[in-house]
């Protein structure tokens, strides 16, 4: 049986270029977070060239041949010997030929000149959100989008070129089988939010609105992640313009957030939201490191890690029941008087709004719905970036009933589109029905956890995620871990029953 060892040749070259591609990402960090206003132009050359260089020995003559000796071509299978190759290897060589594949449709020149474009753009996106002028941010986001519609050509796709885009984060997922799924969400969720609204039942969340000090909440944002199990001996806690975190290797994962002085969920949930993307990239196994095996399956996978802890555990009873108290002693002046069942009722109250990472479980995927419909009609050429406002504001309009007033509110609240993320947003959608198929099977695989969660042990379903998703990398398709954890491939109906069973007793339907 051949192993892993055979292939050294191979994965000593990958991990030559994820090294490269992690001092990029750590420039990117910075960007972010710590680096001068006057950096920008320079970054951005300084990223485009680490990029570069990381997609030119991808797809360098040397890895062609190594990959060509050990795959057929024409399946992108390991071939066929009288040894064979252990599962691990199979895994390693699929997806290699996978990226390999890719990246050589993409001409290296292009793949610089995109990020260039990408880090410049960030910058911009920042100054137009700040100063709520989308103009500011449109020639940036002309070039962007020009680029990534030449992306799906030279990737190539069989129906829409935005199918070529959406493989780039969740492999193997396109508009055809997508749409099926959002168009079941929403003849689900558009009834039972106008149920809510019908509702006599009027929650009060002034609670949450009150007067908070920054400091504090970064400090009790830090108490929970550190009852997650996300480890600050490998990882750092930062602030951000828009909450993200960032991977370098299993020992440096970085998460941010964002606080607001009157919003007290904002901070709060963004850690935890945060926080559970950092859990996955921390359970990552680090002997592989560089190779597929040590990178996250997709980002509906990964999205389903960050929606599981920040709503079917953090906006969970059982939760609150341990951490309400710590938070009133942080907080006392304002919610020492707020009983539990209130600020419970306050965090999951249900109502149209205008920011997608504050909205609530019931509205989050009419938020992705329309930023899809929208990106689709982008790359596909129905659209152009001028039009994006006035798009924006009239499917907002139709389907949460409201409308911004000020473009950082609207078109300009998301960073994903200076950043190329084009075919990124249906991975929200994806883990949040993902993360109650695991959350759900959790419960039947830990009896104990209501119990746990209520004590504030968080460490058993952190243990438990580890070891059915993160330290399997990218050893499975999304398919088939999915059927592994759960006996099922992703399934709308466990979210959509644990949404109506939520809001039918909060709102007493």
């Amino acid at each position: 049986m051949k192993t892993l060892a055979t292939l050294e040749p191979l994965t000593t070259r990958l991990i030559e270029i994820r090294r490269i591609q992690s001092a990029a990402s750590v420039l990117s960090w910075d960007q972010e977070t710590y680096m001068p206003a006057g950096g920008g132009a320079a970054r951005a050359e300084q990223i485009a060239t680490l990029e570069g260089l990381a997609h030119q020995r991808l797809v360098s003559d040397e890895v062609g041949h190594l990959l060509i000796k050990w795959i057929d071509p024409a399946t992108g299978s390991a071939e066929s010997t009288a040894e064979g190759w252990d599962e691990p290897s199979r895994a390693l060589l699929r997806e290699t030929w996978r990226d390999f594949n890719r990246a050589k449709k993409l001409p290296s020149d292009f793949v610089i000149r995109l990020s260039r474009e990408c880090s410049l753009a960030q910058q911009a996106w920042v100054t137009a959100r700040e100063e709520s002028r989308f103009s500011k941010f449109l020639p940036s986001l002309k070039i962007v989008l020009g680029l990534k519609r030449d992306e799906a050509q030279y990737l190539g796709y069989a129906n829409s070129p935005y199918d070529a885009l959406l493989d780039t984060y969740e492999p193997g997922a396109t508009v055809a089988q997508l749409a099926p799924l959002l168009t079941r969400l929403r003849e689900r969720l558009v009834p039972l939010l106008k149920r809510v609204q019908a509702s006599p039942v009027i929650i009060d969340d002034r609670c949450l609105h009150q007067s908070f000090d920054r400091h504090k909440q970064v400090e009790f944002g830090r108490l929970v992640l550190t009852a997650m199990g996300y480890d600050f001996d490998r990882g750092r806690l930062d602030l951000s313009a828009h909450p993200f975190t960032t991977s370098f290797h299993p020992t440096d994962v970085r998460v941010t957030t964002r606080v607001f002085e009157k919003d007290l969920p904002s901070c709060l949930f963004s850690c935890i939201h945060e926080g559970g993307h950092g859990l996955y990239d921390q359970g990552l196994d680090p002997r592989y490191y560089g190779t597929p095996l040590g990178e996250s399956l997709s980002l509906g996978f990964h999205e389903s890690q960050s929606r599981l802890w920040e709503n079917c555990v953090g906006r969970s009873l059982a939760f609150w029941r341990c951490f309400y108290p710590m938070l009133q002693h942080t907080f006392p002046q304002q919610l020492a008087e707020v009983p539990l069942d209130r600020f419970y009722a306050a965090i999951n109250r249900a109502a149209p709004s205008l920011i997608r990472v504050e909205a609530d479980e019931l509205t989050y995927n009419l938020h992705i719905m329309l930023r899809v419909e929208i990106e689709q009609a982008l790359i596909e050429g129905r659209a152009q970036a001028e039009d994006l406002p006035g798009l924006w504001n009239d499917k907002m309009q139709s389907y949460l009933g409201i409308m911004p007033e000020r473009d950082a509110e609207g078109v300009l609240q998301d960073v994903h589109w200076s950043m190329g993320a084009f075919g990124y947003f249906p991975t929200y959608t994806l883990g949040n029905l993902y993360s109650v198929q695991f959350f759900e099977q959790a419960k039947r695989e830990l009896p104990q956890l209501h119990d746990d969660l209520e004590a504030g042990r968080l460490l058993p379903l952190r243990q438990w995620l580890e070891q059915k998703i993160h330290r399997w990398g990218r050893m499975f398709t999304p398919d088939h871990l999915a059927r592994r954890v759960t006996g099922s491939e992703v399934d709308p109906e466990p979210f959509l029953r644990y949404l109506e069973e939520k809001y039918e007793a909060l709102y007493r339907l």
